[in-house]
């Protein structure tokens, strides 16, 4: 069996924030709309069910990690982009050569609080995050020593 990796998905909350997610049904949603290609290479072949990522709030005041999802649907074509009538179309992806892919998440724990980008970037064990050297990818992979200082910065025993 594979070991659980750890990601981090961005979103900005005046467009789905962690308590929207918390609101749908079985606390589950797609998470569509991401076109970057190294993000969707990530959401088409490395995600996989039972992965956990942290929800961080982006393009706010003070960016944070909210909470904590689990991965319940690995990597399928994301149907927004087929819709003309989405923010996310794309003409170019068709349902036999779809070009974007999405994952389902559910939402398994908001964090006791949120821990802020300003903060993390003080913290010397976690000045490699992919968060600082390429902080505009949207879906990023998270290092388990991370994951776990992270957890702990944010007073969760969640893992």
């Amino acid at each position: 069996m594979p070991m659980r990796r750890y990601w981090l998905l961005k979103s900005e909350p005046s467009s789905f924030s962690f308590d929207d997610l918390c609101k749908r049904p079985d606390r589950t949603e797609h998470w569509d709309g991401v076109r970057n290609f190294q993000a969707q290479k990530f959401l088409k072949e490395e995600i996989r069910v039972g992965d956990r990522a942290f929800f961080y709030h982006s393009n706010i005041k003070e960016p944070a990690v909210v909470g904590i999802v689990e991965v319940v649907r690995e990597g399928y074509p994301d149907w927004t982009a087929l819709d003309p009538q989405s923010d996310h179309f794309d003409p170019r992806s068709t349902p036999v050569h779809p070009i974007w892919y999405m994952i389902d998440v559910r939402a398994v724990a908001k964090l006791p609080r949120p821990v802020t980008l300003a903060e993390l970037k003080t913290l010397p064990p976690l000045t490699g995050m992919v968060l600082f050297s390429r902080g505009r990818l949207s879906v990023q992979p998270v290092r388990e020593e991370e994951w776990l200082f992270i957890l702990r910065l944010a007073g969760s025993e969640e893992i």
